[in-house]
């Protein structure tokens, strides 16, 4: 079967998915295909972080991700270790959802290991050897949040549940942590 291209050429994937981003058949209902994040999405950081946060929050990861994703292929590359290991753990808590423990606890904690450099305290520097953005929104001394965001919580969230998962599995685990929330104060 021939892959859905864009005009440009580049893949595109035009069949209908579950809430948790599995394909479903190309002639199900569309009633029971979940919305979709475009696949050329252009998005502000802030927008990203605040879209990303209704998203987890219910329950909609795999979506959360796909603008996570389009953050980090349109942000800064200063910002694209934060955006891909954000996107990382909402993978992650996609394949806690699909019941893949083993899936979950990898890239929950892929994704916390590349945003730790966010965490308060944290210094990293961009590509180019200049102060990375989330040093310059980071204030000394306190939580850090590029664009509004809690890494600290978030990546504490993350490592919380992959330890859980690796120790005790999916069974127990409520709905309610696979759906951290990632704006701080949210």
């Amino acid at each position: 079967m021939r892959r859905d291209r864009d005009p440009a050429g580049r893949p595109r994937n035009a069949r209908p998915r579950d809430g948790l981003g599995r394909p479903l058949d190309r002639a199900a209902d569309p009633g029971s295909a979940a919305d979709r994040i475009p696949d050329d999405l252009v998005i502000t950081g802030a927008e990203a972080a605040a879209l990303a946060d209704r998203l987890l929050r219910d329950g909609r990861p795999f979506h959360a991700h796909e603008v996570l994703e389009a953050a980090w292929k349109s942000g800064p590359p200063g910002e694209r270790d934060l955006w891909q290991g954000l996107a990382q753990i909402a993978v992650g808590l996609t394949h806690a959802r699909r019941g893949n423990a083993r899936g979950a606890v990898a890239l929950l904690s892929r994704g916390a290991e590349r945003v730790r450099g966010y965490q308060a305290g944290a210094s990293s520097q961009a590509v180019d050897g200049s102060p990375s953005r989330a040093d310059s929104q980071r204030a000394v001394g306190q939580p850090a949040s590029p664009f509004g965001m809690n890494v600290d919580a978030f990546l504490a969230a993350a490592d919380d549940l992959a330890a859980r998962i690796e120790r005790d599995g999916l069974d127990g685990i409520p709905l309610a942590d696979l759906s951290p929330g990632l704006l701080a104060g949210a």
